[in-house]
């Protein structure tokens, strides 16, 4: 992997400082606004919950261990997370079919209905943010975006972890 001096020689310092301080205002805009949508579905679903439920729908049931590497994170984290959604009606737990021991979460009716919801909102949001731009412009951002998060993702996944070692 490219050192941090590699990557830059070829870039230019001062275009790498804008792009890193707008990331850095995005983070910080997206957490003041939540990103939540608008109307009355507006925050109503926090993050990981949103993440988690849109997972399940687009991937079907699945197992604790395959979701949370899908989603790049442990599974110690996906059961604290998905706990208060099983509470609430929108994860169902059930027997694998073909592993009676093994427990898949699945999207529920109420889990469907209730991210639908949410989508419409988070929709209407970013239609009223992008309104002056073409649809052009729509796709090359999102294009855009969804390359940087799978570059970020992937130069997360090979940095050594950090925290306390033992």
């Amino acid at each position: 992997m490219p050192t941090s001096s590699d990557m830059t020689t070829h870039t230019d310092p001062a275009l790498l400082d804008a792009l890193q301080h707008q990331v850095a205002v995005f983070a910080r805009r997206a957490e003041q606004s939540r990103l939540g949508g608008v109307g009355q579905a507006r925050n109503s679903m926090d993050r990981a919950a949103y993440l988690l439920l849109n997972r399940l729908d687009q991937e079907g049931p699945m197992g604790v261990k395959a979701l949370a590497a899908g989603m790049g994170i442990d599974s110690s984290t996906v059961t604290r997370q998905v706990a208060p959604l099983v509470d609430s009606g929108l994860v169902s737990r059930a027997t694998h079919p073909e592993d009676g021991r093994a427990v898949v979460l699945q999207l529920s009716e109420r889990g469907h209905a209730r991210l639908e919801e949410v989508r419409t909102s988070r929709r209407a949001l970013m239609a009223l943010v992008t309104e002056q731009w073409s649809e052009d412009e729509r796709t090359a951002f999102t294009t855009l975006l969804t390359r940087f998060n799978a570059s970020l993702c992937d130069i997360t996944a090979a940095l050594p972890p950090t925290g306390p070692t033992s």
